[in-house]
């Protein structure tokens, strides 16, 4: 009882993947670059950081990527490095570089999540023809995705990053006008300042009246695109003052482009949600798309949202569901077969009972070990779904044969039932114990494999040696047991006197 609720506990609690995770741990560099060339990005910005981390403990390799206005540099570490401890020694090697990289480019470690890490795509198009000018604009779809979704995703525990692609992101825009600037004797640096001054709030003091606190605050902060042009540039010699909107026409438009989104052949705003490491993909998924349900019906009308542009979770249920339908087709013919070749249904039903309590035990021994539900963990049962029996089935047999000899003695001769069922389990004990550790031996060469061949293979080899394991003490603890309660009965053993029609078939 102990192993079926075990067992059931822990195949409920274990995490659920299609394969073990394969990454190697890594760190990745993200360096913002403020519409830099990519020459300018490789040569100032991402050869620096990699000839940083290069040397770093345990880093086997370095890679990175440089494309207009952004660089990202991936440090992967050896296996078995912890992922804390290789953030840690990456972020002190991007301390000694403050100092090397151009101004106002400050690198950051991207989000902790995996090479299987990308669980869901969410789509947001707009309803009928999106390039229509009533309803909603793609401006506005991006930052529905910008503020109102993508906050309550990351709110989600689990989750590690929200990445949003395509539709049009939203900026106030200043644009220069040099005829103007060089009429009213404005530099370039002078409108800088004063677009970077625009619309922050500044402090001031504090008025303390009849126990009261009243806080004073310049409020500069604006949406309000002709409030912006009213800022002061400048003030000439004339004492004219000259404001943003004398040299230059405020507006609202979208960033440069660096790439697109779609869905179904038209404009879209895709959200790439990535989880964390070592967390259960079905659940987080799940809770996601409880968050995305919630927020559908806030949404505007004409705006649709499609949770199942990529869904990594339905491909996990179909590898689970295809390998567990795998498991049970090899139980049945299993059972089929010993029925066949036993001929007696009490045995069959004792051999086979060693199938599912050993892959109970073996789904409580992987919950111990910290490994999860995958194609090669149930491939590991499927490839041992045969063997698990023949322990058993050796046990059986030899206990089948004893207490018949046994019934076949005159009634005075016969030894009890516990003394038969016991000595006969004992006399073929060496023999299966043998014969479980050559099999077992014979997947140890599998722990040797190294890099993503190991990962990938392990968790199969350690599941089959587990459930073959799991098959042995079964056999030699409950299959005794079973024999003694079923096999053991006068009016059963006058009835199997002879061996099934298979097996006399086979013997002539």
């Amino acid at each position: 009882m102990l192993v079926v609720f075990g067992g059931l506990y822990s195949f409920n609690k274990m995490d659920i993947d299609v394969f073990p995770d394969l990454t190697a741990p890594t760190v990745v560099i993200l360096s913002d670059c403020h519409g830099m060339s990519t020459e300018e990005v490789e040569r100032l910005v991402t050869f620096p950081i990699e000839t940083a981390v290069n040397g770093a403990t345990n880093v086997r390799r370095v890679r990175s990527s440089s494309s207009y206005g952004i660089s990202f540099v991936w440090v992967e570490f050896d296996w078995g490095t912890e992922i804390s401890r290789a953030r840690q020694v990456v972020s002190e090697k991007m301390v000694s570089l403050s100092n090397s990289l151009p101004q106002g480019i400050t690198p950051q470690l991207a989000p902790q999540s995996s090479i299987m890490g990308e669980i869901l795509y969410v789509g947001l198009q707009v309803k009928g023809d999106s390039t229509a000018v009533e309803g909603t604009s793609m401006m506005e779809l991006r930052s529905l995705a910008d503020w109102i979704i993508k906050p309550a995703i990351l709110a989600t525990g689990g989750v590690s990053q929200v990445t949003i692609i395509g539709g049009d992101y939203k900026q106030y825009q200043v644009l220069a006008d040099p005829q103007l600037m060089e009429a009213y004797q404005v530099s370039m640096d002078e409108l800088y300042g004063a677009v970077s001054n625009m619309c922050v709030n500044t402090e001031g003091n504090v008025i303390r009246d009849y126990s009261n606190e009243y806080a004073l605050r310049g409020m500069g902060r604006t949406t309000d695109l002709d409030q912006m042009a009213l800022t002061l540039v400048k003030i000439t010699d004339e004492g004219r003052p000259v404001a943003i909107g004398d040299v230059a026409e405020v507006i609202v438009g979208s960033s440069v482009k660096m790439g697109n989104g779609s869905m179904n052949g038209k404009p879209a705003v895709i959200l790439s949600i990535s989880k964390q490491p070592n967390v259960n993909t079905l659940e987080v998924t799940e809770n996601i798309e409880a968050n995305l349900e919630n927020i559908r019906h806030t949404l505007p009308a004409d705006v649709e949202m499609n949770t199942s542009v990529f869904r990594q979770a339905d491909f996990i249920e179909a590898s689970v569901n295809n390998v567990s339908e795998a498991l049970i087709e090899g139980a049945i013919f299993v059972i089929l077969i010993l029925f066949l070749f036993l001929g007696s249904f009490r045995t069959t039903l004792i051999s086979v009972t060693a199938i599912p309590l050993s892959l109970l035990g073996t789904f409580v021994v992987l919950k111990l070990l910290g490994m999860d539900i995958n194609t090669m963990t149930l491939g590991g049962m499927c490839i041992a779904i045969g063997s698990l029996v023949d322990d058993a089935i050796i046990d059986v047999e030899n206990v089948y044969k004893r207490l018949k000899q046994n019934h076949r003695l005159e009634p005075s001769l016969r030894k009890p039932v516990f003394d038969v069922v016991f000595e006969a389990s004992k006399e073929i004990r060496t023999s299966i114990l043998n014969a479980t550790f050559i099999v077992i031996v014979a997947f140890l060469p599998m722990f040797f494999l190294s890099g993503m061949e190991g990962r990938m293979l392990k968790p199969l080899g350690i599941t089959y040696i587990i459930a073959l394991f799991m098959s042995l003490i079964v056999a030699m603890t409950v299959t005794p047991l079973f024999c003694k309660e079923m096999l053991s009965g006068e009016a059963y053993l006058a009835k199997q006197d002879k061996d099934s029609r298979v097996t006399t078939v086979i013997q002539n």
